[in-house]
């Protein structure tokens, strides 16, 4: 069969061409991996295949053929409205229609209106069988832990799609590897709240590791764990193998309590390059911070800066995730000390983010219980700049003046000159430029966002859960984010079905047939 994989990073269908130049350095980084297995284990099949991703460089549906038996498609929630309407196109040619990822794991109901098979585990059994059988109408899941991925190596045609330039690395490549899957903490607005934390195979975390050294030694390796390196010596183990002058560096995401000042050193040693420990609030998730037992509000900013001192010596880039907005927020104070740990510590980048409702997480269902989840609200704004819920202690007008006032704190020219010196070499100060980008953009729709609550009265009362009807604003919004797609979803395609996955149960592969032989070449 001809088999299509296309995994969507952007969710404009033309983005600007500033924005276009963002991506193009940036974005396509953040490919995923499971797309890419997805591709490797189609062509191990068998089939021809076919791997793009999208990231803004052209017309979404020319990256792939138009002949395809089976297109299986990748998305996050805030681009699933370009994923919607690439689905009308492929069933309209007859293609069988898969769509996986963490917007159909999170909103799988939502997605069977549009795609024959939606996905919420996979594995290569589970592929298999649903390029054997083709069914229709069904969410499916493999029902295992997913247990081995395809090597670098394997997927080398896939990352020359992606990260890099014409066969060669260039200084924004990080090469996607995987060490482990799942969480030990169980952080409520999380989508990987429930899965259990378990390691990877290490011989291939090591095979890995030496083929990207001897084939691309430059590259940088961006680790996609949603937890990295909890079992610390054994992974710390494996990546030391590496003779110290062969090691690449890496980047990771990880919790602050795991970066204790006694592992530091093994985190330099190996060569990791960037942090992003997640900080998230300065009044909850104090466990996963490494702070004092119940620290909160000055205490809590005091403990994290000074931590992020001590890694600074070490790791050369850091990012700390923050949300602003959770139930524990109220009044201005957790604005004033954030904009104090931007102060104090300027060579920390700071990714803030707005409490989104992510189906199967616990926060999903506290908000919908009561009633807080803005429902009329099309997932192509489930992402910061756009409120999609209402909070528990600001009306909206407060809650975006606060963010108004934090983001032009961040990005005024003062910030950026302090931001700039103190970044460690020219790469990070190439990369808060760009940052400076996306924060100049996120303030600009705050604004406009702002001034919509202050005078009129019907997006107001849509804000406040008080109307149920869409204001014209967010349906203009829609259309210019589709461009020549939105004519595809209609009215009711927009509006989103919010079923948690467990009013349908999904298929388990429980007794798969036998694997077919693994083609290679």
């Amino acid at each position: 069969m001809r088999i299509g994989v296309l995994e969507i990073l952007e969710a404009r269908a033309a983005p600007s061409v500033t924005m276009r130049l963002y991506t193009a350095a940036l974005t396509r980084q953040y490919v995923s991996i499971t797309p890419q297995a997805v591709s490797v284990w189609c062509r191990q099949l068998g089939h021809d295949t076919f791997y793009a991703t999208y990231y803004g460089q052209a017309d979404p549906k020319s990256l792939l053929p138009d002949d395809l038996d089976v297109v299986f498609l990748s998305s996050y929630t805030r681009a699933s409205p370009l994923a919607y309407a690439l689905a009308k196109l492929y069933r309209k040619e007859g293609t069988v229609t898969v769509i996986g990822g963490p917007h159909a794991a999170a909103f799988p109901q939502d997605c069977l209106r549009f795609f024959d098979v939606v996905v919420l585990q996979c594995d290569r059994a589970l592929i298999e069988e649903i390029l054997r059988d083709r069914p229709r109408g069904q969410i499916v899941t493999s029902g295992r832990r997913l247990l081995e991925l395809p090597s670098v190596e394997e997927r080398m045609p896939e990352l020359e799609a992606t990260v890099l330039w014409r066969g060669h690395t260039y200084p924004a490549t990080a090469i996607p590897l995987l060490a482990s899957v799942g969480c030990p903490y169980s952080c409520d607005f999380c989508i990987d709240w429930n899965r259990p934390h378990s390691l990877l195979p290490l011989d291939r975390l090591e095979a890995d590791l030496r083929f990207i050294s001897k084939r691309f030694p430059r590259a940088k390796i961006g680790f996609h764990d949603p937890n990295f390196a909890v079992k610390f010596d054994q992974v710390m183990d494996v990546l030391e193998q590496r003779p110290p002058g062969s090691r690449n560096p890496y980047l990771m995401e990880c919790s602050l309590s795991l970066l204790r000042e006694s592992r530091l050193a093994r985190l330099r040693d190996t060569n990791c390059w960037y942090v992003a420990p997640g900080v998230e609030s300065w009044t909850n998730y104090s466990q996963k911070s490494g702070v004092s037992v119940r620290a909160g509000g000055r205490r809590k900013l005091d403990e994290v800066v000074q931590h992020f001192e001590l890694i600074r010596g070490y790791v050369p880039g850091i990012q700390a995730n923050l949300i602003f907005g959770l139930d524990g927020d109220q009044g201005s104070a957790p604005i004033e000390l954030t904009k104090e740990f931007m102060r104090r510590a300027p060579f920390v980048w700071p990714a803030m983010n707005i409490p989104v409702p992510f189906g199967g997480t616990p926060l999903f269902s506290q908000y919908r219980a009561e009633g807080r989840i803005l429902e009329n609200m099309p997932f192509g704004f489930y992402l910061a700049p756009y409120l999609v819920l209402v909070l528990k202690h600001y009306n909206p007008l407060e809650y975006y003046s606060q963010l108004i006032d934090l983001f032009s704190f961040w990005s005024s020219p003062r910030r950026l000159a302090k931001r700039v010196r103190a970044a460690s070499g020219p790469t990070f100060r190439v990369g808060t430029a760009l940052h400076q980008i996306d924060w100049r953009t996120t303030l600009g729709e705050f604004r406009r966002i702002r001034d919509l609550l202050a005078t009129d009265r019907q997006f107001r009362a849509f804000h406040e859960g008080e109307s149920d009807m869409l204001p014209a604003f967010y349906s203009d919004r829609y259309d210019r984010l589709l461009g020549k797609y939105a004519p595809l979803l209609s009215t009711d395609d927009r509006r989103p079905v919010l079923q948690p996955p467990v009013e349908r149960e999904p298929r388990v592969l429980l007794n798969p047939q036998p694997l077919s032989p693994v083609t290679r070449g």
